[in-house]
This record gives structure tokens, C-alpha cells and sequence, in this order.
């Protein structure tokens, strides 16, 4: 059986070239979802130091950035290379939350007269999105067919690549407007990217059922919350910035 997921941590040539390898137990799906929620937990715990220490007057760039650019290079690592995940996996939650943290403390110090609320909504919409989709994956509402995967994962690629010009645009001094202000172009842009990482989601369940019925290796719990965090905070930050720009206009 062929499948793939939108998120590139998750694909179809990594569960394959690890099959055989289920000396140490296979994977199942309750294991993913508690190794997902030790992860999350050290992310938050992160983040919470980070907001602490803004509290205290201290400057948080250097933890969003570092968490950021150190977190692409063991997201990158274990991507590559998922038998590195039950060791990489935990410090990547950690340097997760340096960047979320960062971000939130960010956009709620830049926002907190007009919109004081904007980190909690982000994160209950994030919640809720989450929730959305998973009952509409395990209910079968909505079907992750190969058509639904093939659509998925060529939108999630164009993002991707949209954003890498968009950086690389900005470093000569070149700005794509709509991108950050909260005109309705921008605003349906947001929309559309914050409903592709949703159903990203549901790419992401459906790898990890279909893994844990091929019987894929037990470090391949880790890969594959590692994956679904990837999904998480993507859909959080492009949240974020959706309730930025609905902000701009009031």
C-alpha cells in the first residue's frame, strides 16, 4: 500500500526502508500519542522559561532564534536519519519551545493594549483545530484518499517554497506586503494556509495508523511525534499570525 504525508518528516520511503527493523518491538499508536505528549510537555516547559525570563527584563531573541535555527538543524538530522529520534526528538521539543515561546512573548508584548488575548485564542483555536481533525479522520468524515494526499502535499510544498522565496526576497530588502499586514488578501492567505496545515492533520494520523499496521519499528514512535509536533506548532504560528492581522484592521 502507497502513502505519503503533506509533512516531509512523514513519508512513505522512511517507514519503508525501516520495516524490517523491529528487533527492539514495533510501533503503536498510543505509543506515538504518549511519546507526542512527553514532547509536548518539554516544549511548553521551554516556553514557559522563555516567557519567565522575559518577565524578568530579559531580552528574548536570542532564545527564539537560537531555538529556531538550532531546532531546524536536529529537525533536519532526524528527518535524515529517524533512528536518531529517541535520543533528538526530546531536545527538539525543548528547542521548540525557545521558538514558540519567543514568538508568543513577541506578538503578545507588541499586542497586549489592542489584543491582550491573542496567545490564548491562538492556542485554543490550535486545540480546537486539532481536536477538529482528528474526529474527523477517526469518524472517516473526511476520507485520506491518494487524490487527498496528492492535493495536500503539492499545496504544502508550494507554501514551503513560497516562503523560502519570500526570506530570500527580504534579504534584498524586497517585502511581500500581504504577507504581514491584515489586508483581505493577506487575510485569505493566512486562511488558506492555516486550513492546509489543519488538514495536514489528518496526513499525519493516517501515517501513523498506517505505520503502526505495517509494523514499523518502536523508534519510530518518536519520528512520528516528532512529526505530528512539526504539524502543531506550524498550525499555531500561522494562527498567530491570522489573529495578527484580523487585529490590524480594528
Amino acid at each position: 500500500m502507497e502513502f505519503k504525508s503533506g509533512n516531509p518528516t512523514l513519508s512513505e520511503k522512511i517507514f519503508s526502508r525501516t520495516i524490517d527493523n523491529t528487533q527492539q518491538g514495533v510501533m503503536t499508536v498510543r505509543g506515538v500519542m504518549n511519546k507526542f505528549g512527553f514532547m509536548f510537555l518539554m516544549m511548553m516547559a521551554s516556553a514557559a522559561y522563555v516567557w519567565h525570563a522575559f518577565e524578568q527584563g530579559q531580552s528574548v531573541s536570542g532564545y527564539m532564534w537560537g531555538g529556531a535555527i538550532a531546532g531546524l538543524v536536529v529537525a533536519l538530522i532526524i528527518s535524515f536519519k529517524p533512528t536518531t529520534s529517541p535520543y533528538l526528538a526530546p531536545l527538539y521539543g525543548l528547542l521548540e519551545g525557545l521558538f514558540v515561546g519567543g514568538i508568543s512573548v513577541t506578538i503578545n508584548f507588541a499586542l497586549r493594549e489592542s489584543y491582550p488575548n491573542i496567545i490564548i485564542q491562538a492556542v485554543v483555536l490550535t486545540f480546537g483545530a486539532a481536536i477538529s481533525m482528528f474526529l474527523l479522520y477517526k469518524f472517516r468524515i473526511i476520507k485520506v484518499t491518494e487524490k487527498f494526499r496528492s492535493v495536500i502535499f503539492t499545496a504544502t510544498a508550494g507554501i514551503a517554497i513560497f516562503y523560502v522565496i519570500a526570506m530570500v526576497l527580504r534579504m534584498f530588502s524586497i517585502d511581500i506586503a500581504f504577507l504581514h499586514e491584515g489586508s483581505l488578501l493577506g487575510i485569505g492567505f493566512s486562511l488558506v494556509v492555516v486550513t492546509i496545515a489543519a488538514l495536514n492533520l489528518l496526513m499525519d494520523f493516517d501515517m501513523i495508523e498506517k505505520g503502526a499496521e505495517m509494523g514499523a519499528p518502536k523508534y519510530m514512535e518518536w519520528f512520528c511525534a516528532f512529526g505530528l509536533l512539526v504539524t502543531i506548532v506550524w498550525l499555531y504560528i500561522e494562527i498567530l499570525r491570522l489573529l495578527s492581522k484580523l487585529n490590524s484592521r480594528n
